[in-house]
Order: structure tokens, then sequence, then C-alpha cells
């Protein structure tokens, strides 16, 4: 990317920045950068920015740790706005938050405004999301967190585990009980999911298995 291409003066010198989990595909923050930060996000691979309040360049996680490491930097088709998809080493937000973009600012549309396509977004993301959560569990006190007691206990336990819930599922399907089916399943794949991490995989592989077999 040529900073130069870029249209810093729509801004007054600044270009609004989106950091968003190259893995997931969730909004962690929005904040800003001048030609300098830029040209140093790019030296360093660490997402470095303006501070408007302050008037001096930030890296961000410079006093936490929890860094952003960029993956790929994106311009618009206008070059007055950047995507940065990024790594995060912690969480992105100053309040402890994973993103800047919580649940205490949600607005979420009604039945009749949302659309399947919107549905079904939102359900990928989450489904990484999760993962990408469960994963980090791997290196979690045990002692403080079940999905990481589940890991420490080895591959023979959590498929273990995944059997009973299977059995589960299977046994409340013939109750006609939506909720508790619907809890049944969800406990289902939750364990798949951990079972998948703990053998080095993820649902993706699953997904393009599916894909392979999928014909129109």
């Amino acid at each position: 990317m040529n900073p130069d291409k870029l249209n810093f003066a729509k801004g007054n010198g600044l270009l609004p920045v989106i950091a968003q989990d190259a893995e997931t595909g969730r909004v962690l923050m929005q904040a800003f950068m001048n030609k300098e930060a830029l040209e140093k996000t790019q030296a360093l691979g660490k997402l470095t920015l303006f501070s408007r309040t302050k008037k001096r360049l930030w890296t961000k996680g410079e006093t936490s740790g929890n860094v952003l490491r960029v993956k790929e930097l994106m311009a618009d088709c206008d070059g007055d706005c950047l995507l940065a998809k990024v790594e995060s080493a912690g969480p992105a937000c100053h309040t402890g938050q994973d993103t800047c973009f919580g649940e205490e600012n949600r607005w979420t549309v009604t039945d009749k405004q949302q659309s399947p396509e919107g549905d079904q977004e939102a359900t990928v993301s989450f489904l990484a999301s999760l993962e990408t959560f469960l994963r980090k569990r791997q290196t979690a006190d045990p002692a403080e967190s079940y999905t990481a007691r589940l890991f420490a206990k080895g591959i023979k336990h959590i498929a273990k585990k995944l059997g009973e819930e299977a059995v589960e599922l299977v046994l409340e399907s013939e109750t006609g009980e939506r909720q508790r089916f619907v809890e049944e399943a969800a406990d289902l794949l939750y364990h798949l999911d951990v079972l998948l991490i703990a053998k080095g995989l993820g649902l993706s592989d699953i997904v393009d298995e599916l894909k392979s077999r999928h014909r129109q």
C-alpha cells in the first residue's frame, strides 16, 4: 500500500481505520491513523494509531500488552478509510472487553427487518468467535475453566463426553420439548468443537469436507 495514494486531506490528515479480527471477522475497534502512523504500522506489523486527544502516535497495547498484529491492511475504493485485519493478543477494548462494540451498545433489528442472509452471517461469525475463545482455553488454568479441564484430561475424555452428549440429544429428540433439545444440541456442538481443536482441527475442516461432498 502506497500512503501517497491515500486521501489523508479529506480527514484533515487522518484516516479512520477499522480493526477486524482476521480469523473471526469480528470488528474490534475504530480509531484513526495519520501518514506517520500508517508507515509505522507497516514497519512494525503492529497497529499504530494517532490519538486525537493526546496529539501523538500510539501503538495499540503499548501499555497493556494487548497488541494487535496486522495480518492485512486494505484501503476502501475512495482511499479515505482503512481496514486492518489483525490478530489480537488480548482484549481490544480499554474496558477489558474483547471488542469496543460490546453488547450494552447493541441494537438488533426486528424479525421483520432481519434477512435470512443476515442470520447466516451472524451465525457463522459467532461460531468462528466461539472457536477462537475455546482455543485460548487450551492454555488456561484447569481450575478456573471447564473447557480448560476438558483439554487437560485429553482426547479420550473429550471423546467420551461427546458420546454422552450425543446420546442425550438422541433421547431428548423423542420428548418433543424444543428448548431442551436445543440445549442438548448446543452441548453436542460445543463438545464437538473442543474435540476438533484437541485434534488440531476446526469447524472449517468439517465445512471443507461437506463442500467437497456437495453436488448442485
